[in-house]
């Protein structure tokens, strides 16, 4: 089949959930025998990338602000894709969702399906308008394509209980890490087992202001045990330079916290693989690829209690109540003291990666969504597929 991936930035993937799980289902796919492209922004994807991975990169423009970046994007590839003559076209997050109904209107013979990987409106980063059209977006993911798939369970119940709409349940993926060597570590100023990771798009959301307070109190309470740990933030701003300041203030030139700015491939694998803990404060998921990346690394992972991370971490001793700083900073004092507990953590992480986040599996269980007939390509729906 001829299949066209659309709403993400780009591949190869330099950050963001979406882009990591487009190339690596897109990667899936193809071994399997598809013909895969892949739309890409320049500002993201450089333009002489016009292959990558057994994959097909198609460039087209946006208008590179925070507002109009995505959906400006979303839309010169609709429009670029109704003369390809796909078999499948693949929307991924609601916010590019929006624009199926081109598709559906125009292409009658192509299958449309969207991936509804996060509540986007709920991110501090958006206005009341543009929370609003992702609001609009949700009811568009949920009811115009022919097949709607949710990444969590926690997002099937909710597009479920908020806009009657069954979708069928595939997760992210999660690749094990074979080269765990350290000497990536050296330009980090980083010793294995004696740092503590976050990994994530620096947005309010994520959660960084939690970690940074809590690691500054966990230091002051326990100087000694501490002495020979840093703190390791990885990712940067977004459209959030303000932010970003906000933490580098917060930090207070702590010689123990580093920001490490955006890191990938065998450096980003080298930091999971040799972690002492990676430590997850987000408000608000989808299905976190940055978790399920240290999972599949067998390191422990400390996260908040929202349902997303519930659904992957279910130790009580490696959650905290969400935003809640005090408890944090218990959590980390009491992991660093208990290295055997992190090491039997990790290793039934590593299990659980294997056993039910295999992004081969996971290709196989969307190639079958893309081939299901869909009684006749008819007009929108309400999906009745279940996991």
């Amino acid at each position: 089949m001829k299949i066209l991936m659309i709403g993400q930035k780009g591949i190869p993937a330099r950050y963001g959930g979406v882009e990591r799980h487009v190339e690596e289902l897109s990667y899936e796919l193809a071994k399997l025998g598809h013909e895969i492209f892949v739309y890409a922004r320049s500002w993201y994807t450089p333009k002489n990338i016009k292959n990558y991975r057994g994959i097909n990169i198609i460039h087209t423009p946006s208008i590179h602000t925070k507002h109009l970046d995505a959906i400006t994007h979303t839309l010169t590839s609709t429009l670029h894709a109704l003369f390809q003559k796909p078999d499948v076209i693949h929307y991924h997050g609601v916010g590019p969702a929006l624009l199926s109904w081109i598709p559906r209107l125009f292409l009658p013979n192509t299958k449309v399906v969207a991936t509804f990987h996060c509540i986007d409106r709920y991110h501090q980063k958006w206005n009341f308008l543009a929370r609003f059209a992702l609001r609009v977006g949700e009811w568009f993911t949920c009811h115009i394509p022919h097949a709607t798939i949710a990444v969590s369970e926690s997002l099937r119940n909710y597009c479920l209980n908020e806009h009657l709409c069954h979708t069928r349940y595939i997760p992210n993926g999660a690749r094990p890490i074979v080269d765990k060597s350290s000497e990536l570590l050296n330009q980090f100023g980083l010793k294995p087992e004696k740092y503590l990771l976050m990994v994530a798009r620096l947005v309010r959301h994520k959660g960084a202001q939690y970690l940074i307070s809590a690691w500054k109190n966990a230091r002051a309470l326990e100087s000694e045990l501490l002495a020979d740990y840093k703190l390791a933030i990885v990712g940067d701003s977004v459209f959030t330079d303000d932010y970003v300041k906000e933490l580098h203030t917060l930090a207070n030139n702590y010689k123990s916290i580093i920001f490490a700015g955006w890191v990938d491939g065998k450096n980003l694998e080298a930091l999971f693989a040799n972690t002492a803990l990676l430590v997850h404060p987000s408000e608000n998921e989808g299905l976190p690829l940055t978790v399920l990346s240290a999972m599949a690394a067998g390191r422990p992972v400390l996260v908040s209690d929202i349902a997303e991370h519930l659904e992957l971490i279910k130790d009580k001793n490696f959650l905290f109540a969400n935003t809640n700083i005090d408890e944090l900073t218990e959590r980390i004092i009491a992991l660093i003291k208990a290295p055997e507990l992190r090491r039997e953590q990790g290793a039934k992480n590593a299990e659980r990666a294997q056993a039910h986040y295999d992004w081969a599996k996971i290709a196989r269980q969307t190639e079958n969504i893309y081939l299901a007939k869909s009684h006749a390509l008819a007009p929108a729906r309400i999906s009745t597929a279940s996991k």
